[in-house]
């Protein structure tokens, strides 16, 4: 779980309009956020296997997000992809 302020953070750098805190590309980018801290989390602990599941979901969101965003806007799904260095 990402905290308030790095949230916020990440908010600000995706987003598309004044008001955006829900487009796919915000969301991708929150959830390759708390995908980092998990993975992070995880190699200390290994037998944390209830977030390794968080963890797994979190990711197969973050494909189907992806695919979303690469059939509805090749170019701004191109961009998430550098920015975000996926």
């Amino acid at each position: 779980m990402l905290d308030p302020k790095k949230k916020k953070r990440v908010i600000e750098k995706f987003k598309m309009h004044a008001t955006d805190t829900g487009s796919p590309q915000v969301q991708i980018a929150i959830l390759t956020e708390e995908i980092k801290d998990l993975t992070e989390h995880l190699r200390g602990h290994k037998k944390d296997f209830s977030s390794r599941r968080g963890l797994i979901k979190k990711v197969g969101e973050r494909r189907r997000l992806m695919k979303y965003l690469k059939r509805e806007d090749a170019k701004a799904y191109d961009d998430l992809m550098t920015k975000l260095k996926i």
